[in-house]
């Protein structure tokens, strides 16, 4: 097998979820139907918290940055996937290969940050609620949303200069559906070592800061909400934060099962489901579930679509 250095390489072939033409039609029309649903999700609950002004507050002005983070790297993923799978156009170019994984680290790290920023706002909001104003004012919600994409940009600049010094060989097939990092890892032929340290690292950095911060916060919280003696105030407590937990508990069971283990113990078929879950399937699921359970968000769509259906019949 012929090998050479990567500043030479100028593709790689991803090869996608299936060989067969007839399953690659079904994954196409599955996975162009997610997508179209993460887009018109995101992008509608977006425009939800824009337009109507009673969602101005700390915690719709993470949600929609939330659904901007889901819709992002979901079309970091989605779009050459659905070509592989249309056109069976397999190859991707160096530069575009490092292009989607840098983003997408960037726009993942990020969300660990925001949902543990979104924990800390709960947590203010029922154990604190006197000095909510104060605690999570306009400056420290941009604070923690600027340190998030900080800290993204950082690990993903990090990661990426460590994976683009390894070296591949001839094909550069990535037995993958798109540019992630342990894939290409098993690809090179070159020691591996620095580059697993670094994830690992970074990986663990980001899993135990953020989840450190949701179990203080929701540990707080239960404590408070068990002192609460009305049964309807423990019940619409619990309801503030169902919504949140839930998609806290997908996002990371996931991701820390694909990022936190050794080279060695990739499984190429598992791996490759799991990694569908949290590129696809999470950024659809998020807005439903935080839409679905969540009270004010219908009612903010009924005003919007009322003000829209009044200002038609003005016109």
């Amino acid at each position: 097998m012929g090998c050479r250095n990567n500043t030479n390489v100028t593709d790689f072939i991803l090869m996608g979820l299936a060989d067969s033409e007839e399953i690659q039609w079904i994954l196409f029309i599955i996975f162009l139907l997610i997508y179209l649903i993460t887009m018109l999700g995101n992008a509608g609950m977006i425009l939800i918290i824009h337009l109507d002004i009673q969602l101005h507050t700390p915690m719709y002005f993470f949600l929609s940055h939330l659904s901007f983070l889901d819709l992002s790297y979901s079309t970091v993923i989605s779009p050459k996937t659905l070509e592989i799978l249309l056109t069976s156009n397999k190859y991707i170019s160096f530069i575009g290969c490092f292009t989607q994984m840098s983003f997408f680290i960037l726009f993942c790290v990020t969300e660990f940050f925001l949902l543990s920023s979104m924990a800390y706002d709960r947590y203010v909001a029922i154990c604190n609620p006197l000095n909510y104003q104060i605690a999570m004012s306009r400056r420290i919600c941009y604070t923690l949303i600027t340190v998030s994409y900080m800290i993204g940009l950082i690990e993903s600049i990090l990661i990426v200069v460590h994976m683009k010094s390894l070296h591949f060989c001839n094909p550069q097939v990535i037995y993958h559906f798109f540019c992630d990092m342990i894939p290409m890892l098993v690809l090179s032929w070159t020691d591996t070592h620095d580059a697993e340290i670094v994830i690992f690292i970074v990986s663990s950095f980001n899993v135990m800061v953020s989840l450190t911060t949701i179990f203080v916060s929701y540990g707080s919280i239960l404590s408070t909400i068990l002192k609460i003696n009305s049964t309807s105030g423990k019940r619409k407590a619990f309801s503030t934060c169902a919504s949140h937990l839930l998609g806290i508990t997908i996002f990371y069971s996931t991701t820390i099962f694909t990022y936190l283990k050794p080279k060695k113990s990739y499984s190429l078929g598992k791996d490759q489901v799991i990694s569908v879950f949290y590129t696809m399937v999470i950024p659809m699921l998020n807005p439903l579930i935080y839409s679905l359970r969540n009270k004010e968000v219908k009612n903010a769509l009924i005003r919007v679509m009322q003000k829209r259906e009044i200002s038609r019949q003005l016109k």
